[in-house]
Order: structure tokens, then sequence, then C-alpha cells
């Protein structure tokens, strides 16, 4: 480890003497750590999302995905740019101000959660000391938002919908908390 902060330090010296070069270059450093993790990620499920519908469409003797792309790889990314381009429908009766805020009460957490994750040794977005309980405290926004999509459609089969998978994603939620906890403890004992 000490010899990689060396190089660091030899690379930013050849680069310049000013202080602006090096924090530039750690900012750089942030953005293609970043940049690479998140490039692996979405590629690996776009693969996996690849292969889960051709291995179905084999058990039911059917082609599956095969336009979108050289085999149909790109069908995921397909699906999800007709997505982003639907027409956005809100409910004439409904609250269009709860209807509206939910979807971004369920997505804001999520971004949220990267600023406590470290992408590669010391680098990370924002480092609290409270990074776990953070992630939980910010992940447990998201029932609110699915709650309030659902009852601002002035539905009572959206209401429901809403009331279900923000019960599921409560049930998912608290094992999830206890497990990261359980761990974040063990680690504080050995640490003391």
């Amino acid at each position: 480890m000490i010899l990689n902060k060396n190089l660091e330090k030899q690379i930013i010296q050849n680069f310049s003497t000013s202080m602006f070069y090096e924090e530039l270059f750690h900012f750089i450093q942030i953005l293609v750590s970043i940049a690479t993790l998140m490039l692996g990620v979405t590629i690996g499920v776009l693969v996996i999302v690849w292969l889960e519908r051709k291995i179905s469409a084999a058990m039911q003797q059917r082609i599956g995905p095969e336009y979108a792309g050289p085999l149909g790889i790109i069908q995921s990314l397909a699906d999800g740019v007709k997505l982003f381009l639907k027409e956005n429908i809100t409910p004439s009766q409904g609250d269009s101000s709860l209807f509206n805020i939910g979807p971004v009460l369920v997505i804001i957490p999520v971004f949220l959660s990267y600023l406590v994750i470290p992408f590669e040794y010391n680098i990370i977005l924002a480092n609290l000391s409270i990074g776990v309980f953070f992630w939980i405290a910010v992940s447990s926004v998201v029932p609110l938002g699915l709650l309030m999509s659902g009852y601002g459609s002035n539905n009572k089969y959206s209401f429901l919908g809403g009331s279900r998978a923000a019960a599921q994603s409560i049930s998912y939620e608290i094992p999830l908390a206890l497990s990261v906890l359980s761990v974040a403890l063990r680690v504080i004992r050995i640490n003391t």
C-alpha cells in the first residue's frame, strides 16, 4: 500500500507542482474509478438479463430476443430507452404533486447511497464515520415514495399496489439491516 501511495505522489509531481493540478488529479481519479465500476456493473446486468431471457426462451421453446443488436444482447437497453420515452400520464382525479414526488423519493435514496460506498482504497465520495447507518437510514425512505405514488393516484387498486410494494420493501429491508448491522457490530468489537 505504501508503494501505491508513493507512485501516486510521483505521478502528481510529474504533472505539475501546483496544488490545483493535485486536486484535479484526485478528482479525475475518483471519476475514473466510479465510471469503471458503474460500467462494469451495467454491462454485467445487461449480460445477466440477456442470459435470463435466452434461457427462459429456450425452456419455453421459443427464440427470445434476437433483433436488438447482435443476438439480442442490447434488448435491455432498448427496453430502457422505450420506457424513458413513454408518455407520462397523470391521473385526472389524483393528487399530481404526490403522484410525481413519489418516484423521486424512490430514486434519490439510491443515488444518495453511493455517497458512502468506497469505490477504491481511499476513494469515497463522502467519508462519513457512520456510513452503514447512513445507508440504512437513507434506504428506509423508499417505502414512503411507494406509498405516496399509490395514494396520489386516488385509485384503491393503485393504493393497494403501492402499500403492497412498500410492505415488500420493508420486509426485505429488515433482514438486510440486521445482517449489515451484525457485521458492523462485529467489526467495531474487533477494532476496540
